[in-house]
Formats: C-alpha cells, structure tokens, sequence
C-alpha cells in the first residue's frame, strides 16, 4: 500500500467514523486504524479489529487491553508483544467520560499488539492498545491510561527483527514518560479541562 492509498483509506475511515475509534462488539465490525510495519521496514496502514482475538474468536475475556505488566507473562499477551506489535495513530483518547489530548492537539501513536484471525476466507488483524500506569492528569480520573510512544521509538516498536522482551518494554515506558504527563484533560461542555489546538 503506497501514501496516497494511506492518506485515502484514513480519510475515508475519518469520514464515516467520524475519527472515533470503537471497540468491535458481538454485532458491531468497527474497524479501526493500525499501523504495522513489514519485514524491510515499510510501514503499512490497515483497519483492525479492536478486541484481540484467541484461536480466531474473540477473546472470551475484556481483550481491548493489554497492561504492560502483563506483556511478558500473560500466555495471551506474551506472543503478540514478542513477535507483532503495533502502533494506534490518535489525537486523544476517552476514559471515563473525560477526553485526554497532547497540550497542542498534535496526533501520537499508542503501543499495540496484534493476532491475525479468519472471517470464512478473509484475513483480519486484531489488537488490543497497550496500557501502563496513568501519570499526571490521567491518574486523576483512572489509574491506567494508554503506553503513548513518541516518534524516535516508532521505528523499534514496529521493528518485526526485534523481539518484544523486557529491554523493549522498559524502554517504551521510559521513552513514554514525558508525553504521559503531558497529557491534558480537554474542555467539555462542563467547561472543564483544559483548550488546545
């Protein structure tokens, strides 16, 4: 897939969805953004399944995160994160009601993992966002919020060669730390929060 046909797919998900990403239900197919990377690097944009799948179902279990202590030991989370791991583009993110952004509105990438299931003949990828300990304003209103990634480790979370271990893990949620809280609650229609953009 080239940038144009990237820019498009986006721009036709934003259109219909109104860029509001949606858990995937039972009776519900709400795909949503992902970015992986290939084998040489080239990064490759698709609509995923927002609920990680298990033996191609969906997850018995809340499967929509994944918590970063859990990534090294979890027998669902532990492949995933070692061998196919992605990246979730956003401008904010809800929990609990409240919407959190960058002070600035600018876009960020949330660490994920990824499975791949089969509709009949279709290949689908899933992931589930990966979650840490909520710093800051996040941790007012919820004690996890999304592993946000800056842009200089993009490339080693995308990076298939490099094996999802305790290193990667640690780096992630050093790198992620100043983004984290940075984090901002924006104004709703209470008045509340915080203007950006």
């Amino acid at each position: 897939m080239d940038e144009r046909e990237n820019r498009l797919l986006l721009e036709q998900w934003i259109e219909r969805r109104g860029g509001n990403a949606k858990i995937t239900g039972k009776k519900a197919l709400n795909l949503n953004p992902l970015i992986t990377a290939d084998e040489s690097g080239h990064r490759e944009l698709h609509l995923a399944w927002w609920w990680v799948h298990v033996g191609n179902e969906p997850a018995t279990f809340s499967a929509f995160n994944a918590r970063d202590d859990k990534l090294l030991s979890s027998r669902v989370w532990k492949t995933p994160f070692r061998e196919h791991r992605a990246l979730a583009p956003a401008t904010w993110y809800v929990e609990k009601g409240k919407k959190f952004a960058l002070p600035g509105g600018e876009a960020f990438g949330i660490a994920s993992i990824t499975t791949t299931a089969y509709r009949g003949d279709e290949k689908m990828l899933t992931y589930a966002l990966v979650t840490r300990d909520a710093v800051e304003a996040a941790a007012t209103v919820h004690p996890r919020m999304p592993l946000v990634l800056p842009a200089k480790l993009h490339d080693d979370w995308l990076d298939t060669e490099l094996t999802g271990d305790g290193d990667l893990l640690a780096e992630a949620l050093t790198a992620s730390e100043e983004l984290s809280r940075s984090m901002v609650i924006v104004v709703g229609d209470d008045g509340q929060g915080e203007k950006y953009g």
